[in-house]
């Protein structure tokens, strides 16, 4: 019996498992028909098994037809990392970013009501040291966070954010539940930049500007994290705010092809 299948075996959930496993550095994109085909099954399962995975955004579906992994499948591995256009195209224009204003450059996306970061270009001295690529922080309490929940439409939005999205432990500045917060989000998406003033953490000011793709959709935001006691509110959104907002424009150009 060593060829038994396990008693709780989930068929669906493996052949999406065994989809997901075919896209690799070498050849990061496929097209239905061919997943159907290297993963030997029949092209309405293939069919069904992609549309899930793309609805709960482990697969992107390029314009070309092609599918490609999606920014959640970053939790599963650094291979999907590697293979994102979304950080290839960002990464020489972050260190240009980071260079050019000595502080701490970041980019990430949202993943549930958390934000993942795939860019950290951190200089010396900020607080959050313990923060690295791979690792995800409350979205409620982030610049880059507030940005992408703004972004959402209503219903998601509830959906996304819950009571539990709002950690005890946060700055003095900390927004406490989604209807204190909802003000600020709808001012955020229509100024199209945000502000984390002492929020996250005690002395840890951050302005982020959003990242869209070929649609005009935002997905994926950037950020510079700053000293609170060398940089003051006014001042981030006068001399950093540019920069930023410059940085992620010339990103979303090369996202989207233009």
């Amino acid at each position: 019996m060593a060829d038994a299948k396990p008693e709780y075996r989930v068929e669906a959930l493996a052949k999406g498992l065994r989809l997901l496993s075919l896209f690799t550095e070498q050849r990061p994109t496929w097209r239905v028909t061919d997943l159907a085909e290297a993963a030997g099954l029949p092209m309405p399962t293939a069919y069904r098994v992609v549309q899930t995975l793309t609805s709960e955004g482990y697969l992107d579906h390029l314009p070309n037809g092609d599918y490609r992994p999606g920014v959640r499948v970053l939790t599963l591995g650094g291979a999907a990392l590697r293979s994102l256009d979304l950080v290839e195209l960002s990464t020489p224009r972050l260190q240009r970013l980071a260079t050019q204003t000595g502080e701490t450059v970041n980019l990430a996306v949202l993943t549930g009501d958390r934000v993942l970061y795939l860019v950290r270009l951190r200089n010396s001295d900020l607080v959050t040291a313990n923060i690295q690529v791979g690792s995800t922080l409350p979205a409620v309490h982030t610049s880059i966070g507030k940005l992408l929940l703004a972004h959402l439409d209503p219903a998601e939005l509830k959906a996304r954010v819950t009571a539990e999205s709002f950690p005890a432990q946060h700055g003095p500045n900390a927004k406490v539940s989604l209807d204190e917060l909802g003000e600020e989000l709808a001012r955020i998406r229509e100024q199209g930049w945000a502000v984390q003033d002492e929020e996250l953490a005690y002395g840890l000011r951050s302005v982020a500007g959003p990242i869209t793709g070929p649609d005009g959709r935002v997905i994926a935001g950037v950020n510079l994290a700053v000293q609170a006691r060398d940089w003051s509110a006014q001042r981030i959104v006068r001399e950093l705010k540019p920069v930023v907002l410059a940085t992620c424009t010339e990103i979303s150009q090369l996202v989207s092809g233009s």
